[in-house]
């Protein structure tokens, strides 16, 4: 196999339908929410158990602050991302709503390993940008040998 990802997708073409643009970017806007209403409830525990101290420190304004608060979102959102699909077979809930699945480049299940790498990939500063290509592409997929199919006009299902 070739390793120009033009050819990969043509190959795939007749097998599996990858997920659109709009798919995709929804995807990620459902599940930066639901990241953020995590985030919320992991704030009212601390608050509820007494952990200002922990708050204030997330919540500061001091320059190591942010970096330790910002570096501790980043992580947290990879884990959330990567634990979602390693127990979802390769769904988040923007894609269990947008009919999506993460999957090998054979078509088969991702693994928990694969999913906490793409979890961990997203974790890469403009990673996010990489996905405005056409067809999108981006560095989660690319890194970790997966694609992002739509389930419902794909012509195969995965392999388990």
């Amino acid at each position: 196999m070739e390793t120009n990802s033009t050819s990969i997708f043509e190959e795939l073409e007749s097998q599996i339908v990858l997920a659109s643009q709009g798919k995709r970017f929804l995807n990620y806007l459902i599940d930066v929410l639901v990241f953020y209403g995590v985030m919320m409830v992991i704030g009212m525990v601390f608050g509820i158990l007494g952990m200002d101290a922990a708050l204030n420190f997330l919540a500061s304004d001091e320059p190591g602050n942010k970096l330790l608060s910002s570096l501790f979102s980043i992580l947290l959102y990879a884990l959330i991302t990567g634990a979602t699909e390693a127990i979802f077979k390769g769904k988040t809930l923007g894609k269990l709503i947008t009919g999506t699945k993460a999957v090998n480049e054979d078509g088969s299940t991702i693994s928990a390993a694969t999913a906490f790498k793409r979890g961990f990939s997203r974790a890469v500063p403009f990673c996010a940008f990489s996905a405005l290509g056409n067809p999108s592409y981006p560095w989660q997929d690319r890194w970790t040998n997966t694609y992002v199919m739509d389930e419902k006009r794909s012509q195969m299902n995965t392999i388990e």
